[in-house]
């Protein structure tokens, strides 16, 4: 019996990075060994841009060499170094999302105590008869819940754009990478 290809299987795309060198792939001010270096701002920019522009369809990166340059020991740790290279940059994500949570978390009890200081001072003022305390009192009402302004900022929409970042890096952290000689 013979295995069918799965007809729904998407293939991957492959973005192409040539290189004349193996060590221009790396941040030259990087001391760490070769699996553990950060790539280029560079490659990274085009790496990522790469993937943002495929909006989620599969990728492979296909590294292009000198043939010279895939004969050196580096290059065996290209693939490697990529993979650990988004994966730091996942975790980063990963603690910026943690402290917007943590900020949005603070900015709600800060908001809803001045929201409730805002109310209150309110209702003192609308037992007056004056017309500026009415005033005021529909000021404070705007004022506490425009201080409601930052938490729901969080909750509702800052968090969204660093989880879609995370997510893309740790896809890219398990991305196939093909090293090829370059023509």
């Amino acid at each position: 019996m013979t295995a069918k290809p799965n007809a729904n299987k998407v293939e991957a795309v492959a973005v192409e990075l040539r290189l004349d060198r193996v060590l221009r792939l790396y941040n030259s001010l990087d001391p760490a060994p070769f699996h553990e270096k950060e790539l280029e701002a560079a490659a990274d920019d085009y790496i990522v841009g790469s993937a943002e522009d495929l909006a989620g369809q599969p990728m492979r990166l296909v590294v292009m060499l000198p043939q010279s340059e895939l004969a050196r020991p580096e290059a065996t740790q290209i693939p490697a170094a990529i993979r650990n290279h988004f994966a730091l940059r996942e975790r980063t994500e990963h603690r910026k999302l943690r402290a917007e949570w943590h900020r949005g978390r603070i900015s709600l009890v800060i908001g809803l105590g001045f929201l409730v200081a805002c109310l209150l001072a309110r209702e003192f003022l609308i037992a007056s008869s004056s017309q500026v305390s009415r005033i005021l009192a529909e000021g404070l009402l705007i004022l506490g819940w425009v201080a409601m302004w930052g938490p729901l900022d969080v909750f509702l929409y800052a968090w969204w754009p660093i989880a879609g970042r995370r997510r893309l890096f740790a896809r890219l952290a398990q991305i196939d990478v093909e090293l090829r000689a370059l023509p």
